[in-house]
């Protein structure tokens, strides 16, 4: 199938979460479990999350994802980077659902719709979408943790400034309803020093912790940070501080050093969250 009609497989299952259902379903369940529950700061208008495999970056990803458990209605705006082919701009998904172990999730269609309205340079496309990990690994969280979800997966091709910031400022136009939320899908920096990564990754996490996407898009474009998803941080950022967030939470951070004992070559994880207070 293609266009309007394709369904997206499960194409990482398997490799960076569990293949089967039962397996899928309890290593969620248990990464959501292990998390201390917070108390809401306000409205919850988006989050950045990491998206390598589970055993690097899940804990990273569940502290976000908790957040969300027991809710009944979402739409789930996804922006990631794009992995394996490289296009200028930008491609929404233009298929029906995407599937995991844990099932099929429906797109949003009228509000993909919307968005395409918004952003001019936006493509309705399966460029970026047919093997691209960093939306994918996001869903099996939503299921677990949302009842009715929604999807509307963004794949940035380009991720140059002019872009990101057109389109967070085409998304902060369309997701003014309480059910849309905004999710950034990104790791650090990758192939350091655990002791260099921290460092690098420290200067992403304090531009975040701001919300300052602008001093973040210019430090990745200087080299003075990394991120793979740098492009969907800053969009999700300044799509959230036109909404109103005044408040981001750091939720944890790490590095696959942490969990695999290799501090050589590392990469850096983060998970906060971006709150309407008043």
């Amino acid at each position: 199938m293609t266009g309007d009609s394709y369904v997206r497989p499960a194409v990482v299952a398997g490799m960076f979460y569990p293949e089967h259902e039962r397996d899928l379903k309890a290593t969620v369940d248990s990464l959501l479990s292990d998390v201390k529950r917070r108390k809401q700061a306000g409205r919850l208008i988006g989050l950045i999350v990491p998206h390598a495999g589970y055993m690097y970056s899940g804990s990273t990803a569940a502290e976000a994802y908790a957040l969300l458990t027991g809710s009944e209605k979402i739409t789930a705006v996804i922006v990631g980077p794009s992995h394996r082919e490289y296009f200028d701009g930008i491609s929404v998904f233009s298929g029906s659902s995407f599937t995991t172990p844990l099932g099929t999730v429906e797109v949003d269609s009228n509000v993909r719709d919307a968005i395409l309205t918004k952003v001019p340079f936006l493509r309705n496309s399966l460029d970026g979408h047919r093997s691209e990990h960093s939306i994918e690994v996001q869903i099996p969280f939503l299921q677990r943790s949302v009842r009715n979800l929604k999807i509307v997966p963004i794949i940035i091709g380009n991720q140059k400034k002019e872009y990101c910031e057109k389109l967070g400022s085409g998304l902060a136009e369309v997701v003014e309803d309480e059910h849309i939320l905004l999710v950034a899908s990104s790791d650090l920096s990758h192939y350091y020093s655990s002791d260099t990564a921290q460092k690098l990754d420290a200067i992403a996490i304090a531009s975040i912790q701001d919300l300052d996407y602008r001093t973040l898009m210019n430090d990745i474009d200087e080299e003075k940070t990394e991120a793979c998803g740098g492009g969907p941080i800053v969009s999700v950022l300044a799509a959230a501080t036109t909404l109103g967030a005044d408040v981001c939470t750091i939720l944890h951070a790490c590095n696959s050093g942490d969990v695999s004992g290799d501090t050589d070559r590392v990469v850096g994880y983060v998970s906060a969250a971006m709150w309407k207070t008043h």
